[in-house]
Formats: C-alpha cells, structure tokens, sequence
C-alpha cells in the first residue's frame, strides 16, 4: 500500500512549486525608458524583480518533491526488483514520464528566472533611438507552471503504480505432482 505521507509530502511540495511559478508569472519584470536628469541620456528603469526569487522557489520545492518520490521508490533500480505485470509496466513509463516532465520545467522555471533577472544596463544619447528594455516574455513561468502540474500528476501516479507492483501477492496453487489422486 502507498504511504499517504509520501503521497501528501509530494502533494504539497508540487502545490507550492505550482502557486510560486504562477506568481512569478504574474509579477515579470517590466521595463520603461527614463531620460535623465539634464536630458542628455535615456535609460532603462526595471521594476520589482520578485518574479526572479518566485521562480527559483518553485525551481527548489519542485525539485525536493522529485527527490522525495526518488527517494521513496528507490528510484526504481535500488532495492528488491518488481513483481511482473501491469503495474510494473506503468510504473516504468510513468517514471520515465515524470522525469522528462520535471527536466522541463525545470528549465522553463531556470531560464525564466535567470532572464527575468537580466536588466540592461546600457544607456543612449538622446537623440538616438531609446534603448531596448529586454523583459522576460510572458507565458515562460506558465509555462513552466504547466510542466510543474504534469509533473505532479505523473509522480503521484508513478508512486502509487510503483507500491502496487512492490506489494503484489502471488496466490500459492497446488502442484500437480503433490495434489491428491482419487
């Protein structure tokens, strides 16, 4: 049987990493060009950079929740093998899957964070063309979001598949060479 505590850690970890990439997505930094003091130069003024610490937590509380079910399960290749069958076979994809969902949004939540985190630091004179204000562009943290609740779903339903195939009981028949002849 799957330990409900595994199963509410894994919860509630992928449910913060969830609600933090979706606030970081919501608070992106924006940009808007200044002019300076005596007019000579235009610059680039950045707001809250809030988004970039969301993206982050979310990157961290993702990644304890992996390592929680990794650990949990043995990451599949430690410990006593699996029973054949069905369960085991879903168990395999589903780690597979879970893992490939969980690189990416990874890396939707690293490179979210780490671009949001950018600012441009140049500035131009006033007569030319104002500078480029580079922001993140939105939907990375969303997207990231998403792979977060896919990965949430696939590991729930990896550790449960797993503990099934693990506890498998196989029902003792009688040989035919001992059984009772009339």
């Amino acid at each position: 049987m799957a330990s409900l505590l595994v199963l509410v850690l894994i919860f509630i970890f992928n449910l913060i990493a969830f609600a933090l990439a979706m606030a970081a997505e919501q608070r992106r930094s924006t940009a808007r060009v200044v002019a300076d003091a005596e007019k000579n130069y235009t610059y680039c003024v950045y707001d809250s950079d809030i988004a970039t610490g969301y993206g982050v937590g979310a990157l961290l509380f993702l990644m304890v929740s992996q390592a929680v079910v990794a650990v949990a399960t043995k990451c599949l290749c430690c410990g006593r093998a699996l029973h054949p069958g069905g369960p085991r076979f879903c168990a395999l994809i589903l780690f597979l899957s879970s893992w490939v969902t969980f690189v990416i949004a990874e890396s939707c939540l690293l490179a979210g964070s780490v671009e949001n985190a950018y600012h441009t630091k140049y500035r131009t004179l006033f007569v030319d063309n104002p500078p480029s204000c580079q922001t993140l562009r939105k939907g990375v943290f969303g997207a990231g979001a998403a792979f977060v609740f896919f990965t949430a779903l696939l590991s729930e339903i990896y550790y449960i598949s797993f503990c099934k195939a693990r506890d498998v009981t196989i029902a003792k028949e009688p040989s035919i060479g001992m059984s009772s002849y009339p």
